[in-house]
């Protein structure tokens, strides 16, 4: 079992439990290592003084604030001592309306847990709650010498943590980027084909359909090394539409949309509550055994989750055949 990144007492009203947080997340990037090129020589980060040259024990390292002419050194125990116990209190001032949370203050997510079986009648009747009224406990609490906002809430049968974002941290786009578009015109003919378009191209949420292809890519192409073979360059990235084309594109992206759902067995146009999820072109290819219709990209990833070898060097013909057996 996991172990709770840290432990607390969260509070609503004059209730309170014990609980735990705990990483409900995990990240499966795939890490290298820093080598000097031409060697096999690990580089590492130190930590080094400045003036001397050598390296400093970790103990031996405290918080320094810049203040112009002077550092202002402050101890980890001083961060504590001047909030007391907010450390250990994660206290629900208020709960808002999920819906009126704009999905950009959002940022960590945290399973809560209550630390010990007694406290279950608590952890679940405020669980309950929040999930009858689809509403999230807000609250502060210190972390590591850092305060967070969080918003608590129901999923699944269990609480969960949310670290909010401070106002203050949103960037203003319109200060932040330069060529936001204004109020460009557009034809009664555009905002149906685009309307057009999202409609045929909608699905059904299901995280299960997506994986990191990138990773899976990397971890290829270390394998492709470590045979001496080499891998095939991905396709060039798509160029910028010609907005005098707008309506023509969209209309072909129409088509080509309504053709591949064609292909996967579903209707041109999405009628709710009879529409099948939408399966990748891989995966009904594996099904029916058909893979004439698969570019030799979608053929080389269905090679190297098949585990072929040597398929860096083959063509698209031979991809197909080496799947077909």
């Amino acid at each position: 079992m996991a172990r709770p990144v840290w432990s607390g007492v969260l509070a609503f009203g004059l209730v309170s439990v014990p609980v735990g947080l705990y990483t409900a997340t995990d990240s499966h990037t795939i890490h290298f290592h820093q080598l000097q090129r031409g060697t096999s020589d690990r580089v590492r980060n130190r930590r080094v003084n400045e003036r001397t040259g050598e390296e400093v024990d970790l103990d031996d390292i405290v918080k320094g604030f810049d203040a112009g002419d002077a550092y202002v050194l402050v101890e980890p125990q001083e961060l504590e001592d001047i909030a007391p116990g907010r450390s250990k209190a994660l206290e629900i001032t208020g709960f808002v309306d999920l819906d009126d949370v704009d999905p950009i203050f959002f940022d960590r997510t945290y399973y809560l847990g209550p630390r010990g079986a007694e406290h279950g009648k608590i952890y679940r009747l405020l669980e309950q709650a929040l999930s009858r009224a689809n509403r999230a406990g807000i609250a502060t609490f210190v972390m590591r010498q850092r305060e967070y906002l969080v918003a608590v809430k129901a999923e699944d049968g269990l609480l969960t943590c949310h670290t909010l974002h401070w106002a203050d941290e949103i960037r203003d786009p319109r200060k932040e980027i330069a060529n936001l578009p204004g109020r460009p015109k557009t034809s009664d003919k555009e905002r149906k084909m685009a309307d057009q378009l999202i409609e045929t191209l909608a699905i059904d949420w299901d995280p299960e359909e997506y994986q990191d292809t990138f990773r899976d890519k990397v971890a290829a192409l270390i394998e492709a090394k470590q045979a001496g073979e080499t891998v095939e360059k991905a396709e060039p990235a798509a160029e910028a539409t010609n907005v005098v084309d707008l309506t023509e594109a969209l209309r072909a992206s129409v088509d080509k949309a309504r053709g591949t759902k064609g292909r996967r067995g579903g209707a041109g146009r999405r009628e709710p509550g009879k529409q099948p999820r939408p399966k990748r072109r891989t995966d009904t290819a594996r099904r029916s055994g058909d893979l004439g219709d698969l570019t030799k990209s979608e053929l080389y990833d269905m090679a190297a989750e098949a585990g072929v070898r040597g398929r860096s060097t083959m063509t698209r013909d031979e991809l197909a055949k080496a799947l077909a057996a």
